[in-house]
């Protein structure tokens, strides 16, 4: 295929097919080992020059994703500069690993773990090793006071002997590392595999639901309907994610994601603009100091639990409960909203606009905190 020029598909599919041979085929899996070993050295040129262009290709294309989704990394931490550094700390401890079949180990079970490999027979390092370079290079940029690593719930057993032996290795260092699991993603046809490479990209479920979004508001007037598109769709993506327990499987329904009813983030996104819209109408009302109505004084008691909310879920790393209480929220205003006539006779009460402002508020906050966009209309 095109070694020289790849496209991402081409990197895909090698990655793949890469990993289907190494299982599957001994003298694939020497020429495997033997090629990371090239890549660990950086013993051949060509193939220098090809693993740079693949991974900046691989970076480029990550960054694409990235701005659709709104999300940003302030720096990178790669396995070649974490390598050298685990493969150091591994031969720096005698006492914690061990030879073991010429390769170097962690022995887990005197912990009620068990054993993982470090070092691999070759003296090149597993992604064990890599992670107590990684502890390294994360101190030398930053004097962290807790690093967290979230990985699907298949690693858990990985983190539980590494972040063992990071702890014997380093103890200061090793007590701020913490692992949270995440279930995976799955569709119909069960969970996904980027290994196995039945796998459906970010990029065209994105431009799926994207896609839908524009057919359920082709009726409405938008200024920039693109934008406003974009952000349901991730909306529906990330609040799937969100609204879950950690560990728990995502089960994703792309027409309730999409719902602007419910349970979903298109829902919260519709509430934002629902209030954005009445404060625009209220900005052309007169406002009536007068006793609010008994339904907004219930109402309104929910919004002091957002601050709580929010403590709760950074607490506890649990956003799920953000989630959870914008969707209350959005319930209780929506149907006080419904009963309750705002603007009479071009006059609003000024509790019911202080209420309709806080909930505003509260919604803006609260999608951003879960890295959801609010738009103004939909």
């Amino acid at each position: 295929k095109n070694i020289d020029n790849p496209s991402i598909k081409d990197i895909s599919a090698a990655y793949v097919e890469g990993a289907s041979r190494y299982e599957e085929n001994a003298e694939d899996k020497k020429a495997i080992d033997e090629l990371n070993k090239k890549i660990y050295e950086k013993s051949d040129e060509r193939v220098n020059a090809l693993y740079e262009k693949g991974r900046k290709l691989t970076l480029d294309h990550f960054e694409e994703l990235y701005q659709m989704l709104d999300t940003k990394f302030d720096f990178y931490f790669f396995e070649s500069e974490s390598a050298p550094l685990g493969t150091a700390i591994v031969k720096a401890h005698p006492d914690i690993f061990v030879e073991s079949e010429g390769a170097t180990v962690f022995k887990g079970e005197g912990y009620g773990l068990h054993t993982r490999v470090f070092l691999n027979k070759m003296g090149l390092p597993t992604y064990e090793a890599k992670e107590l370079g990684l502890m390294e290079l994360k101190k030398k940029k930053l004097d962290f006071d807790e690093s967290i690593t979230i990985t699907a719930q298949e690693q858990s057993e990985f983190f539980k002997v590494v972040y063992l032996a990071a702890k014997l290795v380093s103890p200061d260092l090793g007590e701020k590392l913490v692992h949270r699991s995440h279930g995976m993603m799955r569709f119909a046809s069960g969970k996904m595999s980027s290994r196995l490479g039945n796998v459906i990209t970010g990029e065209s479920l994105l431009m799926s639901l994207m896609g839908a979004a524009k057919e359920k508001m082709q009726e409405r007037k938008l200024a920039e309907p693109e934008r406003v598109a974009q952000e349901i769709a991730v909306a529906a993506v990330k609040y799937t994610v969100l609204k879950q327990g950690t560990g728990k499987d995502i089960v994703f329904d792309p027409e309730k994601s999409l719902s602007f009813e419910g349970d979903s983030g298109p829902y919260l996104q519709y509430t934002h603009a629902r209030a954005s819209s009445l404060l625009r109408e209220a900005g052309k009302a007169e406002v009536v100091s007068e006793a609010a109505s008994s339904s907004a004084l219930i109402f309104s008691r929910l919004l002091m639990h957002y601050p709580d909310a929010v403590a709760r879920a950074a607490k506890e790393l649990e956003p799920h409960h953000v989630a959870t209480y914008l969707i209350e929220l959005a319930s209780a205003f929506n149907s006080w909203y419904a009963n309750e006539r705002m603007i009479v006779d071009g006059k609003i009460l000024s509790a019911n606009l202080a209420a309709v402002v806080a909930v505003k508020n509260i919604l803006s906050s609260g999608l951003d905190v879960l890295g959801i966009k609010a738009p103004q209309e939909m």
